[in-house]
């Protein structure tokens, strides 16, 4: 009972240091351990085995784990000795094994398949057959319902329409001897011609609108040399000025050869805008210039200096040291007309 009372109050120990992951005193309690001639009964009734096993888990002092592994070791071959009923108990568990081995070496097929069990077993194997002959035929049947459906679906879906439709060859209604063999240059000729037509005023002109059209887009052809983006972008432009309802002045300017063909081909956005327009953008561009200059410090006005831009005389500077003392001050000038700015020394 007094050797009982000690293994006790070690494990109780043991499992406190675990607990607190601190092992100090560990090696002294395992060496104490290891003087004792335990019993299966002790080990079983103590757990002193878990405990010691804890200890070489989270310990990490060597000597501690390697006298650890040593006791439980023992204690493993202690517990599976002949004399001990664990080592009956795994004895009886093998010749259970070996007495189910040769009771499968002397079964007999045939003897199986005679008894009225296996007579009653063969029809569910037959059905079972049946069943999955029939789930197979299914399966191979499903994709082809698949395949029609998607077939369907296919001939549902409707065409999406080109992106390029403003230049996409179609019927040409011009007349042969101003076709170019392109089929995007001829539309861009076709588009021209009915952009001139606009109004019904073309007629007192008295112009092929056709061969107008033509000739601009020779004009636009022959300065980029290829139908790309650039020269469709330069066509459209045209198209669109002289579509606009609010500049009509344009269209009448090229019908009546104000404006030339090869004009009208290279004209930037800002020539072939309305007067209403340029007088808009005029006030804007002063506004801006306005704001410009009130945002400036005060300066002295001459007409001394000329602004390299505008060739005016109407100009604003300012002197400021901006080098050293002994080098000259610099002047910065302000065009008072078109805002240009522009600094010397």
């Amino acid at each position: 009972m007094d050797q009982e009372k000690e293994l006790l109050k070690i494990t109780k120990k043991l499992e406190k240091m675990v607990a607190r992951r601190s092992m100090e005193g560990a090696l002294d309690l395992l060496k104490k351990l290891d003087s004792y001639q335990l019993s299966i009964r002790l080990l079983q009734t103590t757990r002193i085995g878990i405990a010691v096993n804890g200890v070489r888990k989270h310990c990490l002092d060597k000597e501690v784990v390697a006298l650890a592994k040593v006791l439980i070791k023992n204690w493993k071959q202690l517990l599976g000795s002949p004399g001990s009923p664990e080592g009956k108990k795994g004895k009886k568990r093998e010749k259970a094994k070996k007495e189910k081995v040769l009771a499968c070496s002397y079964w007999k097929p045939e003897a199986a398949l005679s008894s009225p069990r296996g007579k009653g077993r063969e029809e569910p194997k037959s059905r079972r057959d049946s069943v999955h002959s029939k789930a197979s035929g299914s399966s191979l049947k499903r994709p082809s319902m698949k395949r029609s459906n998607s077939s369907k679906s296919k001939v549902k879906t409707p065409k999406t329409p080109s992106d390029s439709s403003t230049f996409a060859p179609s019927l040409c209604l011009l007349s042969p001897c101003y076709l170019t063999g392109d089929s995007i240059r001829d539309k861009c000729v076709e588009m021209l011609s009915v952009a001139l037509k606009a109004e019904d005023d073309y007629k007192n002109y008295g112009i092929n609108c056709d061969k107008m059209a033509s000739e601009i887009e020779y004009h636009i052809y022959q300065e980029l040399k290829s139908t790309d983006m650039k020269y469709r972008n330069r066509v459209r432009s045209r198209i669109s000025n002289l579509k606009d309802p609010k500049n009509p002045d344009l269209r009448r300017n090229v019908l009546s050869g104000a404006i030339s063909t090869g004009l009208i081909a290279k004209m930037m956005a800002e020539e072939m805008a309305s007067d209403e327009l340029r007088e808009l953008r005029n006030a804007m561009t002063q506004e801006a210039i306005r704001e410009h200059q009130m945002a400036k410090t005060s300066g002295t006005n001459t007409d001394l200096l000329q602004c390299g831009k505008c060739k005016k005389k109407n100009c604003t500077y300012n002197q400021v040291q901006t080098l050293s003392a002994d080098e000259p001050m610099t002047t910065f000038v302000l065009c008072n007309e078109c805002g240009h700015r522009w600094k010397f020394y």
